[in-house]
């Protein structure tokens, strides 16, 4: 595939990446909105954060599409999966109950499962030898790009910002003049959801006219008859993959755990813990995400030049400073809290994400490579979910527990960087046939 052509699927997969993200700030943004239009509980809240694309909604999804792909193809995921997420984000838009509300937020969630496998497998099928790296990196950028957009319009459209005249006007024109304030209020979200629809449009669009991955094309070839069935026992029977797996699921839960709280608390944590006003602290978990793209636009030009191991350490570094700083009590100020921001900025850009997507591409064969990427994904997701329960009790009501919170932290970081460095593949520059002949032998 020539590199234009490489960077133009790459493009159009990436979306996927966009609004993976982008559910999940649209839900928690306006979460309080809901919750005074349909006098919602935290049991609710709690059930809504769940389902959605940031937990057990979206860890369903992937065991259920990485599996899918392995077998149909992947094209066959972007030609009809975009339209079950289209489907629930205009079941948010139009909700009005609970129930309805839910049901939204579970089919996005279930439809961002799973697109990422199959995202991840086809960029790096599709891509050059010496550009995967690259092709990962932008991925991660379309990641970075969704909340960073999202956080924006919702500050734009939220009550008391620039743009909230015109949702207003569009509520009572809508459900009419005299509707209750909370119901006019709560069209702010539903404007966000629109452009999470729209982009899901052109992504669903764009994605029709990709071909299919060679890599699969010649995998179909080489396996006639074999199942899903058959996929899932060769996976959990074949030692090297069991052990990639682990490997693989451990650095990308222990990062993930730490990251998917602050996608979740950070504008709290920077209220509580650094006494901002809510306005503050949601512009600058907005900083904090121009941060990731920049950072992962510079790495993604050496990414297939440098050693893995020099921007692995260097993103986790940043994330151990950031969690530092926190326990030396040095984001009690506004100097500490712009440094904690740009550490965590760089952390992401950099992060264990982007090598877990890289390395979780090259190391399984074609036969199961988008099955083990759902699995992982379902395992790190779903006991993000239940962690960020346990969080909330660490935390405390009014941030008590934040320094108890950030030794957690820290230890988890750890954690990845020590088992990262430790089992730490050699893929930059080899073809995914040679890495796969090293590892499996010539039948797979």
């Amino acid at each position: 595939m020539a590199k234009s052509s490489s960077l133009k699927s790459t493009l159009a997969v990436s979306l996927n990446n966009y609004l993976d993200a982008g559910a999940i700030v649209a839900g928690s943004s306006g979460i309080t909105l809901w919750q005074n239009y349909l006098g919602l509980s935290e049991m609710h809240l709690g059930w809504l954060n769940a389902l959605s694309a940031n937990a057990l909604g979206a860890a369903i999804g992937a065991i259920i599409g990485g599996f899918l792909a392995d077998k149909f193809g992947r094209k066959f995921i972007f030609t009809y999966n975009l339209l079950v997420y289209m489907l629930g984000v205009l079941i948010v838009m139009l909700s009005f109950s609970y129930p309805m509300l839910l049901c939204g937020f579970l089919v996005t969630g279930i439809s961002v499962g799973i697109g990422v496998p199959a995202s991840w497998t086809y960029i790096s099928e599709s891509s050059e030898v010496h550009n995967r790296g690259r092709n990962i990196c932008i991925s991660q950028m379309s990641w970075g790009l969704g909340p960073m957009f999202i956080l924006f319009f919702g500050m734009l459209l939220a009550p008391g910002g620039l743009l909230y005249g015109p949702v207003e006007s569009l509520g009572h024109a809508i459900i009419g003049a005299d509707a209750a304030q909370t119901a006019v209020e709560v069209f702010s979200s539903r404007v966000v959801f629109c452009t999470l629809f729209i982009v899901a449009f052109v992504a669903w669009t764009l994605q029709r006219q990709l071909e299919e991955s060679a890599e699969f094309t010649a995998k179909q070839a080489d396996d006639k008859g074999s199942s899903i069935v058959d996929n899932i026992k060769l996976l959990f029977t074949n030692k090297i993959a069991v052990k990639t797996v682990a490997f693989l699921a451990t650095i990308y839960l222990t990062w993930n755990l730490v990251a998917s709280v602050m996608g979740f608390f950070m504008p709290h944590v920077y209220e509580t813990a650094g006494g901002l006003s809510n306005e503050t602290a949601n512009m600058l978990s907005c900083v904090s995400w121009v941060f990731v793209v920049v950072t992962t636009f510079i790495i993604s030009f050496y990414v297939d030049k440098v050693a893995h191991r020099l921007f692995y350490v260097f993103g986790l570094a940043a994330a151990l400073s950031a969690w530092l700083l926190v326990i030396g009590g040095g984001i009690t100020g506004i100097a500490g809290i712009w440094v904690f921001t740009i550490l965590w900025g760089i952390n992401n850009g950099s992060s264990v994400q982007v090598f877990y997507a890289l390395w979780g591409s090259e190391l399984f064969p074609a036969k199961f490579r988008a099955g083990a990427q759902g699995l992982m994904f379902f395992i790190v997701r779903g006991l993000s979910a239940v962690w960020g329960l346990v969080f909330t009790f660490i935390y405390g009501e009014n941030g008590e527990g934040f320094t108890l919170a950030a030794y957690c932290m820290v230890a988890l970081l750890l954690i990845a960087l020590i088992v990262g460095l430790i089992g730490m593949p050699n893929t930059r520059g080899r073809s995914l046939d040679d890495i796969t002949r090293e590892r499996y032998g010539e039948n797979y």
